[in-house]
């Protein structure tokens, strides 16, 4: 039977909350959640099963605590962000603030624990890829209300294009959030060393540039005839 740690324990290692947490952020990433079991995560922090349900309960417990701590203060920001941009009169300029809202927090907050950079980034990939019900209850609850929040904010600057246009251009932007953050060396090489993939700066304007012109795009049901026979036939 694992004994389970004293407060005496706790205070002796000081640091082992945290090595548990960074233990169990590189394991979820790299092999999503199913597949790791609070042994492996307290094997690979060094710690012993019973100082990780100490901490965290439960291995669900410990998935929402990352999310926490990398989220809170990245959503945060967003908010901040979101409501400046909302005061902004010109609807072109507002609409390119409210994405800039968006995507720099993702980026900028890579170096400490906002974003979380690209591990977390990487998790949070894996965590939507995997389908685990945890997983989906974990991301809603902390991801649905800034998202409504920005596609509100998108569809007052773009009130002609229908919300639910805008929610699958704000889904795109969030792939395309990912697969930025995590595989920056595919555009320095399919660039062929002309554009630096890890160049936050560039990466952002080279998005928020994309994602404002696509969700200017027309609606799917405004689209030209030639489009509308292609989406038919696609359907058939």
């Amino acid at each position: 039977m694992v004994r389970k740690p004293t407060s005496k324990d706790a205070a002796r290692k000081p640091n082992m909350r945290e090595a548990i947490l960074a233990a169990a952020e590189e394991l979820f990433a790299t092999n999503g959640f199913n597949a790791v079991s609070v042994r492996d995560i307290a094997h690979a922090a060094g710690a012993n099963p019973g100082s990780v349900t100490y901490h965290f309960k439960t291995k669900d417990g410990l998935l929402l605590e990352i999310y926490r701590r990398h989220c809170g203060p990245m959503n945060l920001r967003r908010s901040e962000l979101l409501a400046a941009a909302r005061r902004v009169r010109d609807l072109q300029d507002r609409l390119e603030a409210i994405v800039r809202a968006y995507v720099v927090p993702a980026f900028t907050s890579g170096s400490d624990l906002a974003g979380g950079g690209a591990r977390f980034t990487r998790l949070r990939a894996v965590m939507s890829a995997e389908g685990n019900e945890v997983a989906r209850k974990i991301i809603a609850q902390t991801f649905d209300d800034t998202s409504h929040a920005f596609i509100d904010a998108i569809h007052e600057s773009l009130p002609h294009i229908p919300r639910t246009d805008i929610v699958w251009r704000s889904h795109f932007l969030l792939g395309a959030l990912y697969y930025s953050l995590v595989t920056p060396d595919r555009v320095s090489r399919l660039s062929r060393g002309e554009a630096d993939g890890s160049d936050a700066a560039n990466a952002i304007e080279q998005m928020v540039q994309a994602t404002v012109a696509a969700f200017q795009a027309p609606a799917l049901d405004q689209a030209t005839p030639s489009r509308r026979r292609t989406v038919a036939s696609s359907k058939a």
